[in-house]
């Protein structure tokens, strides 16, 4: 049996992506989503389970099979400037949530150590720039793979909540309850988090970087992919998928069995839920849900500014890859700088964090349908997949999923118009 050391050293891009998936703008709104509706939205970590895996291993699926990141091969088959206008956007919602997610680290640092809340916040944004540009691939994914760890300490606090699991399991099979205005935003707010778009990025270019690891330097070599290793993507994306919505369970299940039952229905931030959760649920299920924000923080916001910034570089035609140095690269790291830059700025604007950020969730939900019509078109294209086609069940599901996401935000929509004209 291999040792845990060599073991986490196994765990692939499907892992980290589904990992940060849970990031602290995600932990906020899945304690608002408790808080707010006790179990009652819990089914949507179960149903969106075969949604998200699907989604991803299409994904994943372009990245190892072309040998392109998603940009580029959305670039080469569909409309340059809508590709452009649907890269710009996710680098505005990235940007947010990087922005939501560094202040969250900074007030959850705040609740265990001494300093200012503007020194974290800029503390935690010059330590991932730096770790980005300095460290090498190689090690710096080993840190990500380490940082999945920390999300498991939401499924200890839980079980220091002592939940009902009995009501937990049937609101978790079962969708129950109403579907009015504040349900159909916190459900499209869900999805926006769960399924985002920055996931898809993310997740094509880390394939592409894998097979560079393993010495594929040209597009050729890269796009030369076996069964065997489209299998091992499918099991690391499925993996990745199911862990992410786990957490997601938890969260809601924590946050529910405490501040929904002592009628704290309103969460700012994850570290407000973290404090809330103190008197509640004891101290060690505070201090095991703000370790899960720092650790989640650390693994997302790479994530999030790396996923832009492949984008970006595919799009304008830049050199790419967190596999090349500063010298090498110069527009990739650049962009992801700006993009953590500009999400620090965000905190000083005096923005309210939960409307900002269930905004950006909901920009996310809306956008990701579009996202989903150009990536499962071109995980069923042979011009792109050659014989690699994602299986019948995978491209079913994927529509699904499309279908599902722009019907909620289509009813969020009428909704919110309607209580206007109202």
């Amino acid at each position: 049996m291999l040792p845990p050391w060599r073991r986490i050293g196994r765990i692939g891009p499907g892992v980290i992506t589904g990992a940060s998936d849970d990031d602290p703008s995600g932990i906020a709104t899945y304690s608002q989503t408790g808080a707010a509706f006790g179990v009652g939205l819990l089914w949507l970590a179960l149903w969106t389970v075969p949604l998200m895996i699907s989604v991803q291993e299409m994904c994943a699926r372009i990245g190892m099979v072309s040998g392109c990141g998603l940009a580029e091969t959305m670039k080469r088959r569909f409309s340059s400037r809508t590709i452009l206008l649907l890269t710009l956007l996710l680098f505005v919602a990235n940007t947010i949530n990087i922005g939501a997610d560094l202040g969250a680290m900074a007030e959850a640092a705040r609740l265990i150590l001494p300093g200012p809340h503007w020194a974290w916040l800029v503390g935690f944004a010059a330590l991932t720039i730096g770790l980005e540009i300095l460290v090498s691939y190689r090690r710096y994914v080993t840190v990500l793979r380490w940082l999945t760890l920390a999300l498991f300490a939401y499924v200890l606090a839980a079980f220091f909540t002592r939940p009902d699991w009995w009501e937990a399991l049937h609101h978790t099979v079962l969708p129950m309850g109403g579907f009015g205005r504040d349900e159909m935003y916190m459900v499209v707010a869900v999805l926006g988090t769960t399924i985002s778009p920055y996931l898809f990025f993310w997740q094509a270019s880390e394939e592409v970087e894998e097979e560079i690891v393993a010495g594929r330097t040209t597009v050729e070599e890269r796009a030369r992919a076996t069964p065997g290793e489209l299998t091992a993507m499918r099991a690391d994306v499925t993996l990745g998928m199911v862990v992410s919505n786990l957490i997601m369970f938890f969260i809601i299940l924590t946050t529910a069995g405490t501040l929904h039952r002592a009628g704290i229905t309103r969460i700012d931030t994850a570290a407000q839920a973290a404090s809330a959760l103190r008197p509640l649920a004891g101290d060690f299920a505070f201090f095991l849900f703000t370790l899960g924000i720092l650790g989640t923080g650390l693994l997302a916001i790479p994530v999030l500014a790396g996923s832009a910034s492949y984008a970006m570089a595919e799009v304008f035609g830049w050199p790419e890859g967190l596999g090349r140095r500063f010298t090498e690269a110069r527009g990739f790291y650049l962009t992801m700088a700006l993009s953590i830059g500009l999400g620090l700025a965000s905190n000083f604007l005096g923005l309210e964090p939960v409307r900002f950020l269930l905004f950006a969730a909901v920009i996310n939900g809306l956008l990701a349908p579009v996202m989903l019509w150009y990536i499962i078109r071109l995980a069923d294209d042979s011009r792109v997949v050659g014989p690699h086609r994602s299986p019948p069940g995978i491209r079913i599901t994927g529509w699904a999923t499309l279908v599902f996401m722009a019907v909620a935000g289509a009813v969020l929509i009428v909704q919110q118009v309607a209580g206007l004209v109202r």
